[in-house]
């Protein structure tokens, strides 16, 4: 079929998508909000039910009588044909009756010793008697065996997630830069986490905060990072959850702080600490050893003063920058509102104010240095008042000024900007300690950029700012403090002169530019996003290895694979994850042959809703797109990941491309079979006729909004067949939007072996247990042969994601049935060599059928149904055999037969139409040839 070539973007088609987007998030809107309404119903009807029942059931259970007539209630329940639980026994006989008569007494036994072992009794049992792991045999010479473990698929899979991704992966991420964080102390946050992010983002990164306490948050964020800062972090045991995710990934942490905190020697000389209780004592000292086993899990640290740095390097890390507190856009903002607004005036001649910002109750010791010389001064000038802000706890002395002495508490930082800028002097009085010396200048920051005198006393971080008599003055005793205020009380030119000059000095040294220059800069440099004319490849589909699942899953890995392989072209992956210990719903990156994937939580599959309009894999997928940066994203099959993926692309003008796998995009069954296992054949969908299908759906008429917008906004929609893009043709997507781009498959690598004379005819049945496969037509049609001339092999589909579907230890045949798990690459050729006759009952018009190509290739005859995309490459009586779909058992039973009466065919068999089969380097090659187009004229 020949294609017309990609229409450009056009403005009206601009302004469409902001309509179709509204549109789109309104339905998504009204969906969620019904899911919402249903989860509170059920919520609220249960919790009363459990209420009710909690409080009778304590009465009842405390009493006599209740113990006495435990027997009687039992033959009360059988009585009335119910089990104590409640269930009717007719019920579970006729579920019983059904297991026994598909899969005898040995099915019965089966499900009923899996439903024990779920119960507390059979998981008690399970300890009781642990077994060993099991092992393989291998013989050796000698009649030894060689025992090796075997790694249960659960083993398998975790091996895959917890393997770690090689830092040579980063490279192909947009540089980010995480910060998990102490958020709670607003000071702490704003000159070292906010200013941060500010800084770095002037610089081009992209940053994202996290608090350190939101532990799946903070693991997804590290799955597209490419920096990671822990600030002010204890290693509590989730945040050695992330350590350790940080080591998976190779990235190479940051620990931050701007107080010594980590080193229990030198915190001790802080003399703040004896102000407090014995208990707020122990607790600090404990985090002080969590601060310090943080600090050393990372590779490099970040601190706010020279001092600071050298403590670290002196706890073992070499690797050591500073970056001081600054000034940020937050101050200067605030600072220009001040200033051009001005600040309510007081008469110098009759009140001095001195205003100390105190912040926390841990700087009693430190104002006690300046106490005595504060107090003389306020005594020698009667004009002299201290406005405090923050907690303090004065010296009793202080009670003799009364009015004079004012403290303000609980005010946010422009309010506390406010008051300090109502100042004629500003103190900072410190201890000499060490710990003192770590800590950073910020008072003299805040105070300087008002234009306001400071004292205070000489801390190693003050100095190398203030020059004493020039910008600023400095005390150390009680003498210095008084003459130190009084100076500056006398004095309002000098008042003035100081404060201009510390103004001018702050500005230079630590303005934003100054410090991302000086060392933001040198310790993280620019981003470099490498540029590139490569076609970049975002594919998502919900199932990817090392969860294959399905043909979709097959086909979505394959063109990965060889997408991936093509000339200047890179792939990454969305996909589903399993639940995992200790992640939660957090996301996870891990890589597959050089393709770096990012897996999500999917919701169950009873949550129709969720699985249609996933918003925590929508957080997820944008994130992933932001760091993997593609030119184009291909949707495969996405139900459970969402539409919000879409979405995410048409807002960020990112052209997509969709491959309709099968009819989920129509139909809220997925494959267009009503609830009784028969196919509707609806060829232009009617919602009334799907509402009578799906009664509980209240969602059908937002559903379609959502999946309509998302067709007819992709680039190009692709079908894997003729037949499935005419549904969706009929159903009002442009013909020329949507073309066909057939499947390929794995060919085998050698021949069909021929069959042994008076061989018996083997089958093969690979659509696992479900009834839309044609599972129980399969079962019915074999156990109505009166002859054994037969083997039957049914694959066990769902092997590969750790669950046991297929039982058919109690099928009534005379042939021979058995069960394998599903192929894979390496065994594809193992299993169809095995067989003769694929069958293929499915009970709707199958989008392809991969498996079915799968067989002709090999010269394996199949019994297919159709009309569908099953049966395109099937000639009726030349390699296959074609039957109706209609349900019946007989059917499949009467081309059994057949075939079972003519062995003799299949002696010399060979699919002539094998040539016309479609291979994954054509489909590649094509598809590849279509994204490359849809992106340059995105482009």
């Amino acid at each position: 079929m020949a294609y017309s070539k990609l229409p450009c973007d056009t403005p009206e088609k601009q302004q469409s998508t902001e309509e179709a987007l509204t549109a789109s998030y309104r339905a998504s809107m009204r969906i969620q909000a019904m899911r919402m309404d249903g989860i509170a119903h059920e919520a609220s009807y249960l919790r009363h039910e459990l209420s009710q029942s909690q409080r009778q059931l304590s009465i009842w259970q405390h009493t006599l009588s209740w113990r006495l007539t435990a027997p009687l209630r039992v033959v009360r329940h059988l009585s009335k044909g119910q089990l104590p639980t409640g269930r009717k026994i007719s019920d579970v006989y006729h579920r019983l009756q059904e297991i026994y008569q598909d899969e005898g007494v040995a099915g019965v036994r089966f499900r009923i010793s899996h439903r024990l072992a779920r119960s507390s009794i059979g998981r008690a049992a399970e300890r009781l008697f642990e077994r060993k792991p099991a092992t393989v045999g291998t013989t050796v010479e000698g009649g030894d065996k060689k025992n090796t473990s075997i790694l249960t698929h659960e083993e398998k899979i975790n091996q895959v997630y917890s393997a770690n991704v090689g830092k040579e992966r980063l490279k192909d991420l947009t540089p980010r830069v995480l910060i998990i964080a102490e958020l709670s102390l607003r000071q702490c946050a704003k000159y070292r986490v906010w200013q941060k992010e500010e800084q770095l983002r002037s610089l081009g990164w992209l940053v994202e905060v996290v608090d350190w306490r939101e532990t799946e948050e903070a693991l997804s964020a590290l799955q597209v990072c490419t920096e990671v800062i822990f600030y002010r972090v204890p290693a509590f045991p989730a945040v050695e959850t992330l350590l350790k995710e940080t080591r998976r990934l190779e990235l190479s942490p940051w620990w931050e702080v701007d107080d010594l905190i980590f080193s229990a020697e030198d915190y001790k000389q802080n003399g703040n600490l004896a102000t407090l209780d014995k208990q707020e004592q122990e607790e600090l000292l404990f985090g002080v050893r969590l601060f310090r086993k943080c600090l050393l899990s990372c590779d490099k640290a970040i601190a706010s003063t020279r001092v600071l740095a050298q403590a670290m390097q002196k706890a073992g890390i070499q690797h050591t920058v500073v970056i001081e507190n600054a000034l940020d856009q937050q101050t200067l903002d605030v600072v220009a509102d001040i200033r051009q607004n001005g600040v309510p005036q007081h008469d110098t001649q009759r009140e001095i104010r001195i205003v100390y910002g105190s912040g926390t109750r841990t700087h009693d010791a430190d104002f006690k240095l300046a106490a005595a010389g504060i107090l003389a001064a306020m005594q020698a000038d009667p004009r002299l008042t201290l406005h405090i802000i923050g907690d303090l706890t004065l010296p009793s002395e202080f009670n003799a000024l009364g009015g004079r002495v004012q403290t303000q508490i609980g005010l946010d930082y422009a309010a506390y900007m406010q008051l300090l800028a109502q100042a004629d002097i500003t103190i900072a009085p410190l201890e000499p300690t060490i710990f003192n010396d770590a800590k950073s200048n910020i008072k003299f920051l805040e105070a300087a950029v008002l234009s306001l005198p400071v004292v205070c006393s000489p801390r190693d971080a003050f100095m190398q700012i203030v020059q004493d008599g020039k910008n600023g003055l400095v005390a150390q005793t009680d003498t210095e403090w008084c003459d130190a205020i009084l100076k500056l009380a006398v004095d309002s030119t000098l008042r003035k002169t100081l404060g201009d000059q510390a103004r001018k000095d702050v500005l230079d040294h630590y303005s934003p530019e100054a410090i991302v220059k000086n060392q933001v800069l040198p310790a993280f440099g620019k981003p470099e996003v490498q540029k590139s004319s490569e076609l970049r490849i975002l594919c998502a589909n919900i199932y990817y290895e090392p969860r294959s699942f399905g043909g979709a899953t097959f086909v979505a890995e394959e063109m990965a694979r060889r997408l991936q392989q093509q000339e200047n072209t890179k792939v990454a992956v969305f996909t589903s994850r399993p639940p995992l210990a200790q992640r939660g719903k957090a996301s996870i990156r891990y890589c597959m042959e050089g393709t770096d994937i990012l897996g999500v939580i999917t919701p169950p599959d009873h949550d129709a809703v969720a699985g249609l309009d996933n918003a925590d894999a929508t957080q997820a997928f944008k994130k992933w797109v932001e760091a993997f940066r593609p030119s184009i994203v291909h949707f495969h099959a996405t139900q459970g990941l969402g539409l919000g993926c879409v979405r995410v692309c048409m807002e960020k003008n990112i052209p997509y491309v969709i491959t309709l796998h099968d009819a989920w995009w129509l139909c809220e069954r997925q494959f267009m079979v009503k609830a009784d296992g028969h196919y509707c054949f609806q060829e232009k969908i009617n919602l009334h006729t799907c509402q009578l299908c799906v009664p509980h759906a209240r969602h059908l008429a937002e559903r379609q909004i959502l999946m309509i917008t998302a067709m007819q906004h992709a680039a190009l929609l692709l079908t894997p067949s003729a037949e499935h893009r005419a549904l969706f043709v009929a159903n009002g997507i442009p013909a020329d939007k949507i073309r066909v781009n057939r499947n390929g498959f794995l060919w085998p690598k050698s021949s069909h072996p021929q069959r042994l004379p008076g061989q018996k005819l083997r089958f093969g049945y690979v659509g696992g247990t479900e009834e839309i496969k044609g599972y129980s037509l399969v079962k019915r049609a074999f156990e109505a042969l009166e002859r054994d001339d037969w083997e039957l092999v049914i694959v066990d589909n769902k092997l590969n994601l750790g669950i046991k579907s297929v039982y058919t230890g109690a099928w009534k045949t005379q042939g021979r049935v058995s069960t394998i798990p599903a192929y894979t690459r390496e065994t594809i050729d193992d299993f169809f060599n095995s067989i003769d006759v694929l069958l293929f009952p499915s009970q709707w018009k199958e989008s392809y059928g991969l498996t079915v190509r799968e067989a002709l290739s090999r010269d394996v005859w199949v019994i297919s149904t159709a009309p569908g995309g099953q049966a395109e490459d099937i000639e009726d009586g030349v390699n296959g055999t074609l039957i109706p779909i209609d349900g019946r058992p007989e059917t499949l039973h009467m081309a059994v037969e057949n075939l079972l009466d003519t062995p003799g065919f299949m002696q010399d068999y060979v699919n002539p139409h094998k040539a016309t089969l479609a291979t994954f380097e054509q489909q590649s090659a094509e598809l590849g040839k279509w994204l490359y187009e849809v992106a340059q004229v995105s482009g």
